[in-house]
Order: structure tokens, then C-alpha cells, then sequence
């Protein structure tokens, strides 16, 4: 393997798929983020040893104290897109110098302010991919459609999720 893959991470992915055949059980789990809401509609996120930061403009009633939830939505699709094709490209054995995904997230406003039958969310969601790589274009196509097929925020943007809600309503302590 040549630029961005080591040859370390084939060995490492191996590794994780033989444990994971013998022992299913060890890939299964909950990703949890606990997220705080402060004044300026700024909002501490903290997932075990990773501290962020997101927010919104002043435009938006905020005070800019970070990016905002759009940013790491695009963000947390894009960079698990970027690491699955390497992880793909170290597991099929196709050298890579660069990779890099842009993402893009289609909006319209008013659904968030319900000014319009429209969703708030984005209507629709585009990536673009670049690949530095000498290897022939199937190979290339290859390590993409099966990054893809196998993303886990691809996956999370593509298919309809289970979203569950439970509320704990406390009094305050003045």
C-alpha cells in the first residue's frame, strides 16, 4: 500500500472481522452523547473523552460559539464515507493517495420555522468523491460501492431510523 493506507490497517480490519466472527457479541453496543444546552444556544456535547462545541449564528439567535448541528450531520457522513473507503481500499489491497468527500445538504427553511408543508430537514442530501489512486477504475469502483454499502452514517442517511423518546421533567432547585 502506498500514500494515506498503511499496510498496519489491513491487518487491524482482519484482525476486528476474526473477532468479530468468533464472538458476535463484542460488535454490538450504544454510542451514547450526552448534549448540553448553555445560554446563546450553545450546546456542549460530550461523548466519553471528546468535548465539542456546537452552535448557531447570530442571525439564528445564537452566538456563534461553534458550528452548527448541520455541520457535524454533514461532517459525521462525510468522515465515515472517507474512512470506510480506506478501510475498503486497504482491505481489497487498491493503493490511495488522497480521498476526499464533499457534502452537501439541500434546505428549505421554512419547514423549520413552519412557514411551509415542507420538512425541515434537508430534501435532499449529495456527496462527491475524490480519489487519488493509480489503480484501474474498477478497482476504484469497487473499494466506493462496497464503503458504501457498508457505512455506518450512510446507512443512518439512507434508512429510515427507530427514534424513541423519553422526557424526565424536573423542578428546579432555587
Amino acid at each position: 500500500m502506498s500514500g494515506l493506507i498503511p499496510d498496519e490497517l489491513k491487518v487491524v480490519l482482519e484482525r476486528n472481522a476474526r473477532a468479530l466472527q468468533l464472538r458476535p457479541a463484542i460488535g454490538k453496543g450504544v454510542g451514547k452523547t450526552c448534549v448540553r444546552l448553555r445560554p446563546g444556544l450553545k450546546c456542549e456535547i460530550e461523548d466519553g473523552p471528546w468535548k465539542l462545541t456546537a452552535g448557531v449564528s447570530e442571525n439564528s439567535g445564537g452566538t456563534n460559539a461553534g458550528p452548527d448541528p448541520g455541520t457535524f450531520g454533514r461532517g459525521a457522513l462525510g468522515s465515515c464515507l472517507a474512512m470506510n473507503y480506506a478501510n475498503w481500499a486497504a482491505k481489497l489491497e487498491v493503493p490511495v493517495e488522497a480521498i476526499e468527500v464533499e457534502v452537501e445538504g439541500e434546505y428549505d427553511a421554512r419547514g423549520y420555522y413552519g412557514l411551509a408543508d415542507v420538512p425541515p430537514g434537508y430534501l435532499e442530501v449529495r456527496y462527491r468523491v475524490k480519489i487519488e489512486s493509480g489503480a484501474p477504475q474498477e478497482a476504484i469502483w469497487k473499494v466506493l460501492d462496497s464503503a458504501d454499502a457498508h457505512c455506518p452514517w450512510f446507512d443512518v442517511f439512507r434508512r429510515p431510523q427507530k427514534l424513541k423518546r423519553t422526557v424526565e421533567v424536573t423542578v428546579p432547585q432555587h
